[in-house]
């Protein structure tokens, strides 16, 4: 049988019975937006990611978009964003007005680090979004001191975080503001977009969820104070994720056993894997490899039945409308970028699954190195 990258199949069946159960709650209820369902989740997940306050939103980009805003970032300011990371973290900067700086990232890690940051300091920088991208957290400790020392704000991209940590704090407070995406594939994942921002600073939320429901102040349905989109969480996903954030801990705690599993199996391989800082504890939402060779082993594994991603293929600073930017060249990023693979990491991925990947890598980087061994690459 196949194997996928992601199956939402298996961690669905695990739940039917409380998906059920919060989808008939909702229905019942009438309340499809707002209301006690969002309410719940909101409390839950501010409370899980150790900060006061929650602000459920339609997206992780309207996540970023609406914390940007609310924190008054405007045309003339930057924003450092590393190069490496989803292309919706340099867009959510744009739609403020202002301008993505891009960063390089380390080479061990693929993260940003305090030394990307200080090296795009500028006198207009007024931001960072630090992305914990494939659910590793970047270094926020040396992070946080370069932003303070510099004067400006820090916001975490933590769509690919969920329940990660950094020196045992979760990821999305260890900042101004945390940002989530709730994509059905991330590992904390609904039933179609939704998102969230967390924080410590009452005004900060208090703004977010004004720009997101139309400017509206307080409880008055009637009364705008500014001008802003609609970029609320409805109450079924509310419902979905607060039944999932349940399985949540287990669920991660499945992936890093995937992960040792994969470590051991591919050792002695000419493959790279993304390195976990010794204060972090990751919850691979990816599981990404670097390699030289590739496409033939995206082709190898697919012909063994084994499905691939590549996250990403052209960093940020390469897509086309920010090709004019006098970006320098970003060496890491850009290496990265030809080399990295993503294998199949879901919660319910079985020994035996990773057992047969494993092995069809072991046969795929043998037939690299006997064709170049007898020349004929």
């Amino acid at each position: 049988m196949r194997i996928p990258l992601v199956d939402l199949h298996s961690m669905h069946q695990e739940l039917s019975g409380e998906l059920d159960e919060a989808w008939g709650g909702v229905r019942t209820s009438g309340q499809f937006i707002g209301g006690p369902a969002v309410e719940r989740f909101e409390e839950e997940w501010a409370a899980y990611c150790g900060t006061k306050h929650c602000v459920g939103v339609s997206s992780g980009t309207a996540a970023l978009e609406l914390t940007l805003a609310a924190l008054g970032i405007k045309a003339g300011d930057e924003v450092i964003v590393p190069a490496n990371t989803f292309f919706a973290t340099a867009t959510a900067v744009v739609s403020t007005g202002a301008t993505p700086v891009f960063a390089d990232v380390d080479d061990a890690t693929l993260l940003l680090t305090a030394e990307g940051v200080r090296q795009q300091l500028t006198r207009r920088t007024a931001a960072v979004i630090v992305v914990h991208l494939y659910g590793q957290p970047a270094n926020m400790t040396a992070i946080n001191k370069v932003a303070a020392e510099a004067g400006i704000v820090v916001i975490e991209d933590a769509a690919q975080a969920h329940g990660a940590t950094w020196e045992g704090q979760r990821a999305g407070g260890l900042s101004r503001a945390g940002c989530f995406s709730f994509y059905p594939s991330k590992n904390l994942g609904a039933f179609g977009d939704a998102g969230a921002v967390v924080t410590n600073d009452a005004a900060l939320s208090a703004k977010i969820r004004s720009l997101g429901n139309l400017g509206r102040r307080g409880g008055d349905p009637y009364r705008h104070d500014d001008i802003a989109g609609n970029d609320r969480l409805d109450a079924l996903q509310a419902a979905i994720l607060s039944a999932k954030l349940k399985r949540l801990d287990a669920w991660n705690a499945a992936r890093r056993r995937a992960v040792q599993r994969y470590a051991e199996g591919l050792s002695g391989l000419p493959l790279r894997l993304v390195a976990e800082d010794p204060d972090a504890r990751g919850v691979y939402h990816l599981m990404i490899v670097r390699t030289a060779e590739r496409e033939a082993l995206q082709r190898a594994l697919a012909e063994e039945g084994v499905s691939t991603g590549i996250h990403y293929p052209i960093p940020c600073h390469r897509q086309t409308p920010f090709l004019a930017a006098a970006t320098p060249r970003l060496r890491v990023t850009e290496a990265a970028a030809q080399e990295i693979l993503s294998l199949p990491m879901f919660p319910h991925l079985s020994e035996a699954q990773i057992d047969r990947v494993v092995q069809a890598l072991h046969r795929a980087c043998e037939a690299s190195a006997a064709k170049v061994e007898a020349g004929t690459i």
